[in-house]
C-alpha cells in the first residue's frame, strides 16, 4: 500500500485515511475547486465582450478569435514545466502563485488602451493557469481516501463548466451595466482574494525520487522524450489525441462565437445573447457526463465498440450544428426558438468525447506513465483543439462571414470520428499490451524511469 507523509506529521497515513484529517481535506477541496471556477470564469470572461470590442476598437474576428486561442497556447506551453516545479518544490505555493498571476492578469486587462496590450494580458491569463488542473488535482488526490478520490476529482473537473457558464454570462451582464472593461475587474478580484485564502491549505510532503526517476523527470526536454515514445508506441493513443482535438474544436469554436452570432445576425442585445449562449455551454457540460455514461456501456461487451459509438457520437453533432447555422444559404428559415434548439442539441451531444478520450488514453498507456499520456492529451486538446477553434473560425469569419464559418468548423467532427474509427482498430491490443505484467511480451512499454 503507497503511504503519504503529511509535511508536518512523520506518522505514515494509510490509503484509506485522510492526510492531515477530515476539515484540512474539506477546506482544501473547497479552495481548490473554487480556483477552478474562477480560472475558467477569467478565461471565458471575454467571449461575450466581443460585439462591444468590435465597435470599441474595430476588431477584426481574426483579432478576437486570437484574445481566445492566446490562453490555450500558454497554458498548453507551461503545463508541464509548471507541474514539473510544483511536484518538487510546494503544491500549495504553487498554486497560490498560479492564481495571483492568472488573477492580476485578468485585472490588468481592464486597463490596456489597444489590442496588443490585451493581447499579452490574455497570453499571462493562461501563463498562469497552465498546470493548474494538474497540480490542483495531485493536491485534492493526496488528502483524501483513496476511496473517495474519483467522484472528487471529477466534480473538481466538472467545475470547469461551472465556470465557464458563468464567465460568459456575467461578461455580458457586467459589459451592459459598467462596460466591458469593468467585466475584467469584476471578474479578476475573487481569484485574487481566493489566492491569498489559499495560504491556509495544507501541503503535503515533496517525495523522494529514486536517481533514475528524479533524471527522467528534471527538465522538460527529458518529459518532452518520453512524450514522443509513449505517442510512438501507442498508436491508438495517437489517434485519440487528434480525435479529441479535432471535436474540441467544434466545441471552442461555438462556445467563443455563440454571443456574437446571435448579437449579429439575430440582433439580440449582448448581455441577453451572452446568457443564450451560457444555456448552450451548460447543456455542453450536462452532455460530457452524460454521453461519457454511454460510452461506456457501449463498451462492456466490446471494448472497441467505445471508439465506434464516440465515432457515431461526433458525426450526430454535426447534423443539428450544420443546419442551425447553415440553413438560410440553403433557403430554410428557422424561427429564433427552432434554432437555438437546434444549437442546444448540438451542443448537448458535441462534449461527447471530453470523458471518454482521457479514459482510452490511461487504458492504453503503462501504469509507469499513465501521467504522462494524461499531459499529451492535455497538450493535444489545448494547442489544437481550443487554441485552433476560435482562431480558425475568426479567419473564416473576416473572409466569408460568421454565419458561414459557424456553419463549416462543426465538419471537424468528421476528422474526429475518422480519428476514434482508427484507433477503435488497434485499442484493444494497445490496452492488453499496456496491461501485461513485467517481463511478459511487450510489458516493457514504460520507458525507463518515466514518471508514474
Amino acid at each position: 500500500m503507497a503511504l503519504d507523509l503529511p509535511r508536518d506529521n512523520a506518522r505514515p497515513v494509510g490509503a484509506n485515511d485522510y492526510l492531515f484529517g477530515r476539515g484540512p481535506a474539506w477546506f482544501a477541496f473547497v479552495m481548490t475547486l473554487g480556483l477552478m471556477v474562477m480560472d475558467y470564469v477569467d478565461r471565458q470572461v471575454i467571449v461575450s465582450l466581443f460585439p462591444y470590442m468590435k465597435a470599441d476598437w474595430g476588431l477584426s474576428d481574426t483579432q478576437l478569435g486570437a484574445l481566445v486561442s492566446v490562453v490555450s497556447v500558454t497554458v498548453a506551453l507551461g503545463a508541464v514545466p509548471v507541474a514539473l516545479f510544483a511536484d518538487r518544490a510546494s503544491r500549495v505555493k504553487s498554486i497560490v502563485a498560479m492564481a495571483t498571476v492568472w488573477s492580476l492578469a485578468t485585472l490588468s486587462c481592464m486597463f490596456t488602451r489597444n489590442y496588443s496590450q490585451l493581447l499579452a494580458a490574455r497570453a499571462l491569463v493562461g501563463l498562469g493557469e497552465a498546470g493548474y488542473g494538474s497540480v490542483g488535482a495531485a493536491l485534492i488526490a493526496s488528502h483524501f481516501p483513496v476511496r473517495m478520490r474519483g467522484a472528487l476529482l471529477a466534480g473538481f473537473f466538472a467545475s470547469a463548466s461551472v465556470g465557464s457558464v458563468l464567465g460568459v454570462m456575467l461578461g455580458g451582464v457586467i459589459a451592459a451595466r459598467w462596460g466591458w472593461q469593468a467585466a475584467f475587474g469584476v471578474v479578476g478580484l475573487p481569484g485574487l482574494v481566493l489566492a491569498l485564502v489559499y495560504l491556509k491549505v495544507r501541503d503535503y510532503r515533496t517525495v523522494e525520487l529514486t536517481p533514475t526517476l528524479d533524471r527522467a523527470t528534471r527538465t522538460s526536454g527529458n518529459v518532452a522524450r518520453h512524450i514522443v515514445q509513449a505517442l510512438t508506441r501507442s498508436r491508438t493513443m495517437l489517434w485519440v489525441c487528434i480525435g479529441g482535438a479535432a471535436q474540441l474544436i467544434v466545441v471552442s469554436a461555438v462556445w467563443s462565437w455563440l454571443p456574437s452570432y446571435l448579437n449579429r445576425v439575430q440582433g439580440i442585445a449582448p448581455s441577453q445573447a451572452a446568457v443564450q449562449a451560457a444555456l448552450i455551454v451548460l447543456c455542453g457540460a450536462v452532455g460530457s457526463v452524460f454521453w461519457g455514461g454511454v460510452v461506456d456501456r457501449a463498451g462492456l461487451r466490446r471494448p472497441r465498440s467505445k471508439l465506434t459509438v464516440l465515432a457515431m457520437l461526433c458525426l450526430l453533432s454535426l447534423l443539428p450544428l450544420s443546419f442551425a447555422f447553415g440553413a438560410s444559404a440553403w433557403g430554410v428559415q428557422l424561427t429564433a426558438g427552432a434554432q437555438l434548439a437546434l444549437i442546444a442539441l448540438g451542443g448537448f451531444v458535441m462534449t461527447c468525447s471530453v470523458g471518454p478520450v482521457s479514459a482510452v488514453v490511461i487504458d492504453v498507456i503503462h501504469p509507469g506513465v499513465r501521467a504522462t499520456g494524461s499531459s499529451v492529451l492535455a497538450v493535444f486538446q489545448n494547442l489544437f483543439g481550443l487554441a485552433a477553434g476560435p482562431l480558425i473560425t475568426g479567419l473564416l469569419s473576416d473572409r466569408m462571414g460568421l454565419e458561414f464559418a459557424l456553419a463549416v468548423m462543426p465538419c471537424f467532427a468528421v476528422v474526429a470520428a475518422l480519428a476514434f474509427i482508427t484507433a477503435a482498430r488497434t485499442y484493444e491490443a494497445d490496452t492488453a499490451r499496456a496491461s501485461a505484467p513485467a517481463g511478459a511480451p511487450d510489458a516493457g512499454a514504460a520507458p525507463q524511469g518515466a514518471a508514474a
